[in-house]
């Protein structure tokens, strides 16, 4: 009988440790980010950097301080980050981390957005492993959020993260069923053309989750994700005349609010536009999309469900 439990013992040490089970003795971690690129990392890590702010968002919220984070360019680092990022080395903007710094702090994993790293992958990669996300869409940041947890070594964590952010979701979306469906627009841009989200990007996704209709309507490319949205004219949205409008913040004035059609919006005419904070644009966080629904409940929801 003990002949026979070493043997057990002995085959199930040979499936560990061959390379289809995805372990090895110099390998414990193995994912697949949305490149489709794998991702082999010895041991969960521990100085996560961010060319995202998802992935800062995403390592507070799994307990590790990253050791390097982007910014939003002229806005500087995330407000609703900045107070647990003091004195974490900044990278610069997003679409151009600095390098040298980044190679500077020996981060052991970088987190990134797929967009924005996609000239840099190579050099990034001499760096350290990189975890490449698309992080548009709801699904993207359930995923997202399910492969930094293994990452960096929280898996349960991150399920739980998950978990709750539906829940919660779903506990808005149950209070919100009886109103009839509003319309709602989010916008950006500091042109005289302002540019409308298509439904599949994360907030616009929520909103139809809360029971919201947003006028920007269905993505041409679904699968791709890409583009987000499109220009609309002023007198496009007019026609679609939305209750509520959401701006995203810009660092230009809003040229198109200076246009002699905006005061006839029915949501401008009612006082029903209002300014979200920055995450809403890269949203797919955990903390980030908490916020959100936040937003959400306090601005377009009348009632006040129990958290």
């Amino acid at each position: 009988m003990a002949c026979l439990r070493n043997r057990i013992a002995t085959i199930l040490l040979v499936v560990l440790l061959s390379p289809a089970s995805g372990w090895a003795q110099d390998e414990t971690i193995r994912l697949t980010d949305d490149r489709g690129e794998t991702l082999r990392l010895s041991e969960p890590a521990a100085r996560p950097a961010a060319i995202s702010t998802f992935g800062a968002d995403v390592a507070l919220a799994l307990e590790t301080l990253p050791v390097a984070v982007t910014d939003y360019g002229l806005q500087g680092m995330p407000d609703y980050l900045a107070s647990q990022l003091d004195g974490v080395t900044g990278l610069g903007p997003r679409h151009q981390p600095n390098l040298e710094v980044l190679s500077s702090v020996r981060p052991d994993l970088v987190i990134a957005i797929r967009r924005y790293t996609e000239k840099d992958g190579d050099q990034i990669e001499a760096i350290a492993p990189m975890l490449a996300l698309d992080l548009i869409t709801v699904q993207d940041s359930l995923r997202g959020v399910e492969l930094a947890g293994q990452a960096l070594g929280a898996p349960a964590k991150a399920s739980a993260l998950n978990t709750r952010f539906l829940d919660h979701v779903q506990l808005l979306a149950d209070r919100n069923k009886p109103k009839a469906a509003e319309t709602v627009a989010l916008l950006t841009s500091g042109s005289e053309t302002p540019f409308v989200y298509y439904d599949h990007f994360l907030p616009t996704a929520l909103l139809e989750r809360l029971g919201f209709d947003n006028v920007g309507g269905q993505p041409p490319n679904p699968d791709s994700g890409i583009p987000l949205g499109y220009r609309i004219s002023l007198e496009a949205l007019l026609e679609l005349n939305p209750d509520t409008i959401l701006l995203l913040p810009t660092s230009r004035q809003r040229a198109f609010t200076m246009n002699p059609i905006w005061p006839y919006l029915k949501a401008v005419r009612t006082g029903q536009v209002y300014e979200v904070p920055h995450y809403w644009k890269e949203g797919a966080g955990p903390i980030a999309r908490e916020r959100i629904l936040d937003d959400i409940q306090r601005l377009l929801l009348t009632s006040e469900p129990d958290k």
